[in-house]
């Protein structure tokens, strides 16, 4: 853990698993870390380019399994906000009082967490044993606005409980 990430008094943050983030949820992002004065850091096991801010941060980790989602799940605190396509990431910040949600909007909950990582167990069951079953449907407009009403609703809840 770093000295910076150990700040409790820190207003909740922003933590993005960057590598699988559609480059149009982060452009969303960007915008609102400027326009909320919300801090938002991107985590990538690759150089990932932002625009000049001092509410915004890349950090880079070393390739590997998993190490992208450690780095968050070590630094995610109680009020800060996640945003993650992987379930098993969403539960272990979920465990740490952070909330998440996927880049369509969609909230991860201690009370549905259980059910969306049955089924993602259960659909690497499948593959594994040679069932197509196709990627995820493309992100559409709706989903672009879904994700963008969540993230303004925790903005929101950040600066009630400033």
């Amino acid at each position: 853990m770093h000295a910076d990430d150990a700040d409790t008094d820190a207003p909740p943050q922003i933590w993005v698993d960057a590598d699988a983030c559609p480059v149009v949820i982060r452009e969303i992002l960007f915008r609102a870390a400027q326009r909320a004065q919300v801090h938002v850091t991107f985590v990538a096991n690759q150089w990932l380019r932002t625009p000049g801010s001092r509410y915004l941060r890349a950090l880079q980790v070393s390739g590997g399994y998993d190490v992208a989602d450690d780095a968050i799940a070590e630094r995610a605190r109680p009020g800060d906000l996640v945003v993650t396509q992987d379930i098993p990431l969403a539960a272990r910040v979920l465990a740490r009082g952070a909330d998440a949600i996927d880049p369509r909007g969609q909230r991860f909950t201690p009370d549905t967490i259980a059910e969306r990582l049955s089924m993602r167990n259960f659909m690497d069951e499948l593959r594994g044993a040679g069932v197509q079953t196709g990627g995820p449907a493309a992100l559409h407009v709706r989903d672009r606005q879904t994700f963008a009403s969540r993230l303004d609703q925790w903005i929101a809840g950040r600066n009630a409980r400033r």
